[in-house]
């Protein structure tokens, strides 16, 4: 069996570094890891549109931009399909057929569904399409044969849905659809990177992020404003590192060449948090600190975006090149779904011999 991952994100906004930690980092790795026979990368515009329905612009606007993001953090387009999820109708389709085998209750009881609907406001309406997400999901995945999933802990309930849909539809239909495996995190960390404001996981909603696409003189801003220990008053003081967004965001990035090269007086991180706890060290030499690792990361990456956005075109032809790749690929699996499910009726003449015999 080939091994395929399928993944993606919504075109809402930019990309950040919370989706840098989270995910695209790990898309690299795997990428060139050699492992997998195919990598999709959707663009979930469709589902980006089930919350955003009345505001279409948002999600087109932002298309380009999440492209960019990924070809900037150096998703291949050699190695890696990418394509835009509202072209692929089969994927509609599929979603269509799926939901037969999902009752309104198990929707309604998915603890990523709960607390989405819950943090969008949705308790005493929610859009059919929203409430749907899950199924439409498992279209997603099924489409490309996907054996492996990348997602966050909080999306597992929607990766055992798939896997629901999966078993019942072979269940009923005979062995078509290939059951997919969830990728995780290593650590709670690249889970869930905290906002700068240190209240909440970086999101593009709260305004608490750092973009990829941030330029030097923004970067430094949002970490010299970040959320640190609020009893850390003068430098003397000791300082608390656990829940400090700086160290949290230390613990993340800096490594042992860092401090080389920026802070020689230390050898790593352990030692500058000792130091930090015992008081003698201000905030202001931490986020300098951090400033010079955040600088360092993104540069390379906001460099080949701006290089990138002067030839646009290419962009979109990549985007263009992957979609028709991808509705290839969905087209064979709709072709067996429905043949599965003897809805193939003019595909061949095995419908037109059964009614012949039928009548004869």
């Amino acid at each position: 069996m080939q091994k395929i991952i399928l993944t993606g994100d919504r075109p809402t906004g930019r990309l950040h570094l919370g989706h840098y930690v989270g995910s695209l980092k790990r898309r690299v790795e795997l990428q060139n890891s050699g492992e997998f026979d195919k990598i999709y990368i959707m663009i979930a515009d469709a589902q980006a549109l089930t919350d955003n329905f009345d505001n279409p612009s948002k999600v087109r606007n932002n298309v380009i931009e999440v492209a960019l993001d990924y070809l900037a953090v150096g998703i291949d387009p050699k190695k890696a399909t990418i394509f835009v999820q509202s072209e692929i109708s089969e994927l509609t389709e599929l979603t269509f057929y799926y939901m037969n085998l999902v009752t309104l209750s198990r929707l309604q009881r998915n603890p990523t569904v709960k607390n989405e609907i819950k943090l969008r406001g949705f308790e005493k309406s929610i859009p059919v399409g929203f409430l749907n997400y899950p199924i439409s999901q498992a279209a997603d995945i099924t489409a490309f044969n996907a054996t492996c999933v990348p997602v966050g802990v909080d999306q597992l309930p929607m990766i055992e849905q798939t896997r629901e849909i999966v078993h019942s539809f072979n269940s009923i239909y005979g062995n078509t659809l290939t059951m997919p495996e969830a990728e995780v995190p290593k650590s709670d960390l690249e889970q869930r990177l905290p906002g700068t404001d240190g209240k909440a996981k970086m999101s593009k909603s709260l305004g608490n992020c750092i973009y990829l696409s941030d330029d030097e003189d923004t970067i430094k801003k949002k970490v010299m404003s970040m959320y640190t220990d609020p009893n850390h008053i003068r430098v003397e003081d000791p300082g608390n590192v656990e829940g400090n967004v700086v160290f949290t965001y230390l613990d993340v990035f800096a490594k042992d060449e860092d401090f080389n090269k920026y802070l020689p007086e230390y050898k790593n991180l352990d030692e500058l948090k000792e130091h930090y706890r015992r008081g003698g060290l201000g905030d202001v030499v931490i986020k300098k600190f951090l400033n010079n690792i955040l600088q360092d990361l993104l540069r390379p990456i906001r460099e080949k975006r701006e290089s990138l956005s002067k030839n646009i075109t290419y962009v979109y032809d990549v985007l263009k090149s992957g979609t028709k790749m991808a509705q290839e690929e969905a087209n064979k699996t709709i072709k067996s779904v429905k043949k599965a499910m003897k809805i193939d009726y003019f595909a061949d003449d095995e419908f037109l011999n059964e009614i012949v015999d039928k009548y004869k």
